[in-house]
């Protein structure tokens, strides 16, 4: 087919737009799925994007359309994630693109990563296609909309296409202002072959299977082709498009979006955003990847049975090749023994890979409390970067400690203000500017630092807005902060898995907490067992394990009380010695619930 005749796009919104809805009427529109397959969210294959009704991967699809100019396109699509933390989806999908259609919900009208897609997709020069979506609703409000596009978004309110994915309304205007509007694939005139790989995923018996987008030349079986970041070469197999399901071709052309099976076995081979050229006639540079992403969130992940850690490699191993975001290395615990320190993009991602592990491969885990990447700067000047607080160098060595902070944009409704504000302020933020967005909602621009938003931050903004907050953010600079080193001693040695690194004005509070919920935790010891909350040597909080008490007056019937006396402190003394000598035994499943209920 001729390349002009060939349209790349994606769909681009804030998370519960109607991305993957409307993607559905597209593929039964254009007849690439017929009615008796589709079902409903189609492109949505994994079991955990149907049950939370969220997109975590980009899914590519080709589909032909009779356009009215009596001409057949070749439309491929993207359908991309629209939370937050999978935002590096949606950039490698931008990268393979010429044109995005982004959708604005006609109820709930801008959010706040509709504004944060926008910008990526501005950023690479597509053209964008804006579609308000959802105008069934009892509660659209398309004035509204209108105006919010051309001040927030500075995209001419004429262009806008009126449309509803689920009643099936503007699907056609869409396709062809997809036709008219997006200009053909960009660089087909290059004169060596190029392709860039989008997405990679692993199959068992074929082994690596890129899906790659073709700028430049063609590929086909039987070529030597090679990867251009590390200069591996591999003979191609097989090549085919998205139809959703794999088809194969005899060649995937200039412009095709498609997949490509090689002789490359090993998952680390391949990367994400790696260019593929042929081996006969080399090109000479790289296409411009996409943003280089780096993990913000890391927490310890252990097996819960010790056995299963052979497993669980295979399976951070496997998880690594579809998803260029995650990271892992060894380490071990004493409390927990072997394991992997990870890195996530954010809460979500770390969520979302950690129930994969469960599931796809059936090994039951626990993770510890999640950090980010500290920089301490010591007394010589050196600068030493910190994921694990079991890492942090001697309190006497360190000049200074920097967090990690977010530039964050929250969309909220006006009557939420105060209690928005007071939780920004706990959680040691500043707001920057608030702009009014209209008559009920306000954006706030504010700066925090990234540990504060781990845990509960985004729970506590949806309950206070009664879901109609939304927050995006973007990684800020590193600060100076009073950051220390907790530490939770029980019966004086410290346990490796609750370190933390905390501000020191929080210390108190969240020590009290955590040894609180340790002392209803662990089981009933033989004596009493004191867990304390330290920094450095100084004990900050404390709370005591319950003893177990034999009642040795249990065959004293009657009689003088001194008996009974000479009986108790001679369990005393006992005690008093095992105290001495005995070592606490905390089974394993005890960190468990203390760690899944943090």
């Amino acid at each position: 087919m001729d390349v002009t005749l060939t349209r790349n796009f994606c769909i681009v919104a804030h998370v519960d737009h109607g991305k993957t809805t409307l993607s559905d009427r597209l593929l039964e529109y254009t007849n690439t799925v017929t009615q008796r397959v589709l079902t409903a969210q189609h492109l949505d294959s994994m079991d955990l994007e149907k049950e939370r009704g969220i997109t975590i991967k980009s899914h590519p699809v080709t589909m032909l359309y009779p356009a009215k100019d009596g001409k057949i396109y070749k439309l491929n699509l993207m359908d991309t994630p629209g939370h937050v933390d999978f935002s590096y989806e949606v950039s490698r999908s931008l990268a393979a693109c010429e044109g995005a259609v982004l959708l604005i919900d006609a109820a709930q009208g801008v959010e706040a990563q509709t504004v944060a897609n926008a910008h990526l997709a501005m950023g690479q020069n597509l053209k964008i296609i804006p579609v308000i979506n959802k105008i069934d609703l009892p509660g659209a409000n398309l004035d509204l909309c209108m105006r919010q596009m051309e001040d927030i978004l500075a995209i001419p309110s004429e262009e806008a296409i009126l449309a509803s994915g689920k009643a099936g309304i503007g699907i056609e205007e869409i396709l062809e202002a997809v036709v008219q509007r997006v200009p053909s694939p960009r660089w087909s005139d290059h004169p060596h072959t190029r392709a860039s790989v989008f997405d990679s995923i692993y199959d068992s018996y074929r082994g690596v299977i890129a899906h790659v987008r073709v700028f430049s030349g063609s590929i086909k079986p039987g070529d030597v082709m090679l990867l251009m970041s590390n200069g591996m070469k591999s003979e191609v197999k097989e090549v085919g498009v998205f139809t959703p399901k794999m088809l194969k071709t005899k060649s995937l052309d200039a412009g095709d979006v498609g997949y490509l099976v090689s002789t490359i076995k090993d998952t680390s081979d391949i990367n994400t955003g790696d260019t593929i050229t042929l081996n006969i006639k080399p090109a000479t540079e790289m296409l411009p990847g996409y943003k280089e992403v780096r993990p913000m969130v890391f927490c310890g992940l252990y097996p819960v049975e010790t056995s299963d850690y052979e497993k669980l490699k295979a399976a951070v191993a496997r998880l690594r090749l579809n998803d260029a975001a995650f990271v892992f290395s060894s380490e071990s615990s004493v409390a927990l023994g072997f394991g992997f320190r990870c890195g996530f993009l954010g809460l979500l991602h770390m969520e979302i890979i950690q129930e994969r592990i469960r599931r796809e491969h059936d090994v039951d885990i626990i993770s510890t409390y999640p950090s980010v990447i500290y920089k301490v700067v010591n007394h010589g000047g050196s600068v030493v970067e910190v994921d694990n607080p079991i890492n942090l160098p001697d309190p006497g060595t360190i000049e200074e400690i920097r967090e990690p902070t977010i530039t964050a944009s929250i969309h909220i409704p006006n009557d939420a203000m105060g209690d928005i504000f007071a939780l920004i302020m706990e959680k040691r933020g500043s707001i920057d500017h608030t702009d009014t967005l209209d008559a009920t909602r306000v954006m706030l621009t504010c700066t925090l630092p990234l540990n504060e938003i781990l845990v509960d931050f985004n729970d506590r903004l949806k309950s206070i807005t009664h879901g109609y907050g939304s927050m995006d953010y973007e990684l800020g600079e590193y600060r100076e902060a009073d950051l220390v080193k907790m530490e939770i001693l029980i019966n004086g040695d410290p346990v490796d898995a609750f370190a933390s690194i905390v501000h020191r004005d929080k210390a108190e509070g969240k020590g009290r907490e955590l040894c609180e919920k340790l002392a209803e935790i662990i089981p009933p010891q033989m004596f009493k067992v004191a867990i304390q909350a330290a920094i450095g040597g100084k004990i900050i909080a404390r709370d005591n394990v319950k003893e177990m008490r034999k009642d040795v007056t249990s065959k004293c019937y009657g009689g003088d009380i001194s008996r009974k006396r000479k009986l108790l402190d001679k369990q005393k003394e006992g005690k008093k010695k095992m105290k001495q000598f005995g070592r606490v035994s905390i089974p394993s499943d005890a960190f468990i619930k203390v760690l899944k209920t943090n």
